[in-house]
């Protein structure tokens, strides 16, 4: 319901899926995001999280539960006692929750907090960059993003019509022969300055990870991205000293008390930062400068079908950060021949690069077929 400080909306977003999607830990059809649009003083935000139990342990239901159980007439007091720039200074010193006096996982955090940061972008007059700490200085014109090679697609069929190539990630199966072949295809094709990586996505044990990944590396793996359960800290310590594979970290790296842990064990070389996973763009900036500290390597990654806000907020931080291994733009033009935000997040197919979005805050708003997916008024 609408309280006299501000109105919100929350959406539950299933669009269907032109292509589909396949890794070892899920399959996706359609999309399954939260949205959520903030107004106060006459300016909408809007947020978006994605829930992967795989991920976070979350759910979409349960994120929902927590939505409507968050105390908006609080939220708005917040949001409207302060003016903008004097309340993003806050978010940046304090973070989302500690300012708003909001607990929760890190979805409902995440999409709490973009809604809120768009909101103000529009207020300030703010681009994406411009809401997130680090230098606003002008960064690149473009950045190089990755390709990915899932199990809905053959090597073959990949290397014809995905290329140009900055990054492959391939999606592992469960038959490591056929991975290795797929690595040494797409090597052979890519050349040796493209680097390869295989997202296990948690699907190793420790008794074969060393020798899968020794398989891998003979066929010119780069990386192995999350091999084994999440938080096999000792494990993956051994399978970095063993095999001489490079580790990235994902679903083990949610939080900086998480990173702080796989860098003391010394369990991976990379994170894979995600804006949803890590509970909004400020901590997973805030695990960038954590990674740099430590001589981690990062890439921006993205959850599986993003419908919207957490395209452009990932994307922001990107460009704020163009010293990453890599930037994961996501499918959302393959997958959606028609999405709920207008203009649509972009990709230069004919490059395989991403320019900055246009515009205050995400630099996007809802599209009129949004309302087929509005869930409740809050």
């Amino acid at each position: 319901m609408a309280s006299e400080r501000g109105r919100a909306r929350l959406y539950h977003v299933e669009l269907p899926m032109r292509t589909p999607f396949d890794h070892p830990a899920a399959r996706r059809r359609s999309s399954d995001s939260l949205v959520l649009r903030l107004t106060a003083r006459g300016t909408d935000g809007i947020g978006e999280c994605a829930p992967r139990p795989y991920v976070t342990g979350e759910t979409t239901a349960g994120v929902r539960v927590a939505v409507e159980r968050t105390d908006f007439d609080a939220l708005f007091g917040v949001l409207t006692a302060r003016e903008p720039g004097e309340l993003l200074g806050l978010l940046h010193r304090d973070g989302f929750a500690r300012t708003f006096g909001v607990d929760g996982g890190n979805n409902l955090l995440c999409l709490l907090e973009t809604a809120v940061l768009d909101w103000l972008g529009r207020r300030l007059g703010a681009g994406g960059r411009q809401l997130l700490p680090g230098p606003v200085s002008p960064g690149p014109g473009t950045l190089a993003v990755s390709q990915v090679l899932d199990l809905s697609l053959s090597a073959e069929e990949f290397l014809a019509t995905r290329g140009p190539f900055h990054f492959v990630k391939i999606k592992a199966s469960d038959d490591i022969e056929r991975d290795a072949r797929t690595v040494r295809t797409v090597r052979d094709e890519v050349g040796d300055e493209v680097p390869v990586m295989v997202d296990a996505n948690m699907c190793w044990t420790p008794a074969d990870s060393v020798a899968r990944a020794r398989r891998l590396r003979e066929a010119g793996v780069d990386y192995v991205e999350e091999p084994l359960p999440r938080g096999s800290w000792e494990a993956l310590r051994v399978l970095r000293r063993d095999s001489g594979v490079r580790i990235m970290l994902d679903e083990s790296v949610c939080t900086v008390a998480d990173a702080r842990t796989a860098v003391e064990t010394g369990a991976c070389d990379a994170f894979n930062i995600r804006v949803a996973k890590n509970g909004g763009p400020l901590p997973a900036a805030g695990l960038v400068a954590y990674a740099r500290e430590h001589g981690v390597r990062f890439q921006f990654g993205v959850q599986v079908a993003e419908v919207g806000p957490l395209i452009n907020a990932g994307r922001a931080l990107a460009f704020g950060h163009p010293d990453a291994l890599t930037v994961e733009a996501g499918q959302s033009d393959r997958f959606f021949p028609e999405m709920i935000v207008v203009p649509p997040p972009a990709v230069d197919r004919r490059t395989n690069t991403l320019s900055p979005a246009v515009g205050t805050g995400w630099g996007m708003d809802l599209a009129g077929n949004a309302e087929r997916w509005a869930a409740c008024d809050l």
